[in-house]
């Protein structure tokens, strides 16, 4: 050591000594905010920032060394040799450059210690090598343990110079990490200078490839002057970085505080990097400041003011582990009465992002789509999806031994009123409807809406309860009978209900679903307003409906109808005035088909229009072979006043067979009118006005008639033939009779009795001024040549 400080005090200059230790404090403090630069760049910005990196610590250390040489004066002139000294600054820019290549290999102070210890010997490297080229009359020895020690305060300067700059930049950091790289290369380069000793020798001859001190001098300058000129082209492009960076951050921030997100980053160690307004926000510590605190603190402070549950240490060893794993974790917590969606990424290199969403809204969207996707709209009932659902599950648990049943409903008359009163009165009504469902299924139960005014029940009971689908029914139709107030009106309605049990009737939905619907249309053919169960019969009736389904559609191709007609007699003159179309069917195979059989199913398959129209152009053409004087009277059915052609249908037919108008009567029932009122009338005045007459048939059996018959003049009013039927019998049938006959004559309306089979009825029919009558008592629908022939026939007896 003394040997060092009196090589320092006596063989060297000290302003030379100052002025290298101003070049070597330079060029450190310039490599070292480029290897800050390298640090924070990635791929091949990086690589540039290295390479500038290692040109300017390289130059500095070797223009740091010479310009010592040249403050060192050991008595003797001296030289130096230009390969060696060529040579030294190589090691010196390859050597240091490797050194900080492995620093930034990983961001880890372990890695840049190591890489620290390798410039520290790149130094050496240096120094040694620039010693060699040292030329003068003398041979050097060297005090290898001197040199040792020279070596390793390179390298553990140099180590903690890297290790300094590694951690969290700041400026005095980077200055501390400039100062330990300075004093690296210049404790090495007095203390090797120390391990010197000069043996005068003349016999030494120097290197013809030699440079003067004076040269030397200059070339030291010019490496000044590069490092110099370097670190001002690194402050230049740090600068333009730093304004680059300046406007990211810029733009960074803008979208920080306006993302819709909450946003926190932490690094490898839990500390918060940073974060935005709506994380603060979000998670309520706007009044923290978080910014450079580890995560364990804050949450130990929320924890100590109660705005925090949990282990604190715990949460955070979690977090730093999922960091660590690389592995993307989603939850879900809720925070201030919301929820909160968390997504943690992890960073290269250790740490997290942590992005926070509020899903409140979006889950309470996802759960009203879910809910409006499986219940009905108008009842807020499941619907035949949900339905479906429950029924799965009950009859999982009905293996298990519980009893199950299917109940499908259908109410009675809904239509008539949907269609006389309206869809708003029909929706508050089934609304009504299904509250009281709702009221008489347990609490294992599901009721469900699955469309128009039909509903359904799954019921699942204890394999003890005794007919639970038979209490259930019978309530449901005393419930649903009751009289309801909708809108004003005093609604009544009814209901028929089927029901299938699993196993018995079926395993599966489907098959226990089909099987309820046939048990509830036999329920509907019963009468209405009962319940029936599944029977095994029931299905093969089904099928037998689809065959005859099958055979309806295609009898009228096939011609397999024919037309029938019944005579109506005028009472007081004895004459036939007219024929009732009636249609028959000769099934090829069934025989002949009763219109009982066939006409409700034409009604519900639609096959009652296309029949309708042969009906029509049939009738109109048997007409004009009869008496001019003699009507034909045809059915209309209510299905037909909705097809919007049916004016167009009646006026083609009558054109085609050339009848009058007045000569064709059309026959209608009160529940014509009770669909769509006002274009029903609008088509009768239509027809009214083309001469065609209008006959109102089994009157008396509603329950408005007589505002109709004010509604619409009618040419004709048929009283139903249960009237006449106990005309003799019962003496309330004889009073409607009475009725209807004194209200034809007062309005002038024509009066005809149906079913007329005995004189007796025609005797008292023709005592109350009853106008016309038809029945068995005349004769029974026949043929139309047969009829035919009946009419020409009476008209040649009338003329004899």
């Amino acid at each position: 050591m003394y040997k060092v400080l009196t090589c320092l005090s006596t063989e060297h200059d000290w302003r030379l000594v100052a002025l290298a230790g101003a070049v070597c404090f330079l060029a450190s403090s310039v490599a070292i905010s480029l290897f800050q630069r390298a640090r924070a760049s990635q791929n091949s910005t990086r690589l540039v920032w290295l390479v500038l990196e290692a040109a300017i610590s390289g130059c500095g250390i070797w223009a740091t060394h010479f310009i010592a040489m040249l403050a060192y004066d050991p008595g003797v002139g001296t030289g130096y040799s230009i390969r060696v000294t060529t040579l030294s600054l190589l090691f010196a820019i390859l050597v240091t450059g490797f050194g900080f290549g492995i620093a930034l290999s990983a961001a880890r102070q372990s890695r840049a210690m190591i890489g620290g210890a390798i410039v520290g010997l790149g130094v050496a490297a240096m120094h040694y090598t620039g010693m060699l080229a040292l030329q003068l009359p003398a041979r050097i020895t060297w005090d290898m343990a001197t040199v040792a020690v020279s070596v390793a305060l390179g390298c553990v300067l140099g180590a903690l110079a890297l290790a300094v700059a590694t951690g969290r930049e700041s400026n005095l950091r980077n200055l501390i990490a400039g100062l330990l790289f300075t004093l690296a290369i210049v404790s090495h380069h007095f203390t090797a200078m120390g391990a010197v000793t000069l043996i005068p020798d003349p016999t030494l001859a120097g290197d013809t490839l030699s440079i003067s001190p004076t040269i030397l001098s200059f070339l030291v300058a010019g490496a000044a002057l590069v490092i110099l000129g370097i670190s001002l082209l690194a402050a230049s492009m740090d600068r333009r970085a730093k304004r680059a960076l300046g406007r990211q951050k810029v733009l960074l921030d803008g979208a920080l505080e306006n993302m819709s997100q909450g946003l926190c980053m932490f690094d490898a160690e839990g500390r918060i990097l940073l974060c935005n307004e709506r994380y603060l926000k979000m998670m309520g510590r706007g009044d923290l400041k978080l910014e450079g605190r580890l995560l364990l603190d804050v949450l130990r402070e929320l924890k100590a003011t109660g705005r925090w549950e949990g282990d604190a240490d715990e949460f955070v060893a979690n977090l730093i582990t999922e960091a660590r794993t690389g592995r993307v974790v989603t939850k879900v917590i809720e925070q201030l009465g919301r929820s909160i969606r968390i997504v943690h990424q992890p960073m290269q290199g250790g740490g997290l992002v942590a992005t926070y969403e509020d899903i409140t809204e979006w889950q309470r969207a996802q759960a009203q789509i879910s809910h409006m996707a499986r219940h009905d709209a108008l009842t807020n009932l499941p619907n035949r999806t949900l339905f479906r659902e429950q029924l799965e599950q009950a009859l999982r648990l009905a293996k298990r031994g519980d009893q199950l049943a299917v109940l499908c409903l259908d109410l009675d008359h809904f239509k008539d009123i949907n269609d006389s009163l309206g869809h708003p009165t029909g929706d508050a009504l089934l609304i009504e409807v299904g509250r009281r469902l709702s009221q008489c299924i347990g609490e294992g139960d599901t009721v469900a809406r699955l469309g128009g005014d039909e509903f359904a029940i799954v019921q699942l009971c204890d394999a003890g309860e005794t007919n639970p689908a038979v209490s259930l029914a019978s309530r449901i139709v005393e419930v649903i009978a009751a009289p309801y107030d909708i809108g004003g009106h005093q609604l009544l309605i009814g209901v028929s209900v089927g029901i299938s049990l699993a196993p018995d009737d079926g395993k599966n939905p489907d098959e226990l679903l089909k099987k309820a619907d046939l048990a509830l249309y036999r329920a509907k053919a019963d009468g209405r307003g009962t319940y029936r169960f599944f029977e095994a019969g029931m299905d093969a009736r089904a099928q037998a409906r689809r065959l005859l389904e099958l055979d309806l559609r295609a009898a009228l191709s096939r011609g397999e109808f024919e037309m029938h007609y019944q005579p109506i007699r005028d009472v007081l003159a004895d004459t036939v005035v007219g024929c009732e179309a009636l249609i028959r069917w000769k099934h090829p195979l069934r025989g002949w088909v009763q219109p009982a059989s066939f006409i409700p199913l034409a009604e519900e398959t639609g096959l009652i229009l296309p029949i309708g129209d042969w009906v029509l152009r049939a009738a109109c053409k048997d007409a004009m072979e009869w008496p001019a004087e003699i009507v034909v009277a045809i059915n209309l059915s209510p299905v037909q006043f909705k097809n919007p052609n049916l004016l167009a249908s009646v006026m083609a037919a009558l054109e085609s067979s050339a009848l009058p108008a007045h000569r064709l009567e059309l026959e209608i029932t009160e529940s014509v009118l009770l669909q769509n009122s006002e274009a029903t009338l609008a088509t009768l005045h239509a027809l009214r006005a083309q001469g065609v007459r209008i006959s109102l048939d089994d009157f008396g059996t509603g329950y408005s008639s007589l505002s109709y018959l004010r509604s619409f003049p009618f040419d004709k009013i048929k009283i139903d033939r249960s009237f006449v039927e106990e005309l003799t019998s019962r003496e309330d049938s004889m009073a409607i009779v009475r009725a209807v006959t004194g209200l034809g004559r007062s309005l002038g309306i024509v009066t005809t009795a149906e079913g007329v089979e005995t004189m007796g009825q025609l005797e008292v029919l023709r005592r109350e001024g009853c106008t016309q009558a038809q029945g068995y008592l005349f004769s029974r629908p026949c043929p139309a040549q047969e009829m035919k022939r009946m009419l020409v026939a009476e008209r040649e007896s009338a003329v004899a």
